[in-house]
């Protein structure tokens, strides 16, 4: 069977046996779609906690990486005939990634989440997942727990539009802190995400900051401008979320969001193409957005 991915043809003669998650999140939808007994590697593993239902499910499979993607050589040695990754970032080659041809090379392929292909990063959509999801059914010959998976996301993203239809958007600032630097989000995944959960983002996908890159640094002065009444923003645990609330409640006090306390904090994972967290993400924001519809 083929599939067209990333603007490349992978075709697949045998389900593959030997299979690489890249990301928590990729490792999850694998042990969500059975495929445990697959798993040869799962990397970047500290990124973020696989949920405490599966976690069991992953505590035999190899650890590649821990806090970034393998080094081509660990990732070679699992002897993988297939790699999925939540962006093409993970086959670097510069980076001391393996690349995609070296993977070839070597017998894999590679795929990539849907929105995390380099030409659709900029354009990305929550149901992307759905479609990441079909495929790598398709590939792995399960088209039935695919099914059941790709129906529960579509019912949970459907419940939250049916929760919020006719209320009234709110404008929300997304950014993610990390030390001292703001970083706004307009455009990819990310943005879609706020769109799906009923939020105007302040920030236009189509501005010239945003053209290469759905993420730009911005000066404080950008939000106070702008005067969102939510501002959603990524973090990495505990301990970020709370200095970064602060760092939001210090630095904006008088914009809305801060006044009416709308600061809604995301696990920076969940914010990643081609997982599902994304539909936790749509949720945790339409709650934040509209506590009273639900």
């Amino acid at each position: 069977m083929n599939v067209t991915n990333c603007g490349r043809e992978l075709t697949f003669d045998a389900t593959p046996a030997n299979v690489v998650g890249m990301m928590p999140s990729q490792t999850e939808m694998l042990i969500r779609l059975g495929l445990q007994d697959s798993l040869v590697g799962q990397a970047q593993t500290e990124v973020s906690a696989l949920p405490d239902d599966i976690a069991d499910a992953a505590e035999d499979v190899p650890e590649l990486s821990t806090d970034a993607p393998p080094a081509r050589e660990d990732l070679l040695a699992a002897g993988p005939d297939l790699v999925v990754s939540p962006t093409e970032y993970e086959f670097t080659a510069e980076q001391g990634f393996a690349s995609i041809d070296q993977l070839k090379e070597n017998g894999a392929q590679a795929y990539v989440a849907t929105g995390g292909c380099a030409e659709r990063r900029n354009t990305a959509e929550v149901t992307d997942v759905v479609t990441d999801i079909g495929n790598l059914g398709a590939i792995m010959r399960v088209p039935d727990e695919a099914e059941k998976l790709s129906a529960d996301a579509e019912e949970r993203l459907a419940a939250v539009e049916e929760a919020i239809e006719g209320e009234e958007r709110p404008t929300v600032a997304q950014v993610f802190v990390e030390g001292e630097s703001l970083t706004a989000i307009g455009a990819g995944v990310e943005a879609d995400i706020i769109a799906t959960a009923g939020g105007e983002n302040v920030f236009d996908p189509d501005a010239p900051e945003f053209e290469d890159f759905f993420a730009a640094e911005i000066n404080p002065e950008e939000i106070i401008s702008r005067d969102p009444e939510a501002i959603v923003f990524g973090v990495s645990g505990p301990d970020q979320a709370e200095k970064t609330r602060e760092y939001i409640q210090s630095t904006f006090p008088d914009v809305a969001a801060v006044e009416n306390d709308t600061l809604i904090a995301v696990p920076q994972a969940d914010l990643h193409p081609g997982t599902l967290g994304n539909i936790d993400s749509v949720e945790t924001i339409a709650e934040g957005l509209y506590p009273d519809a639900f």
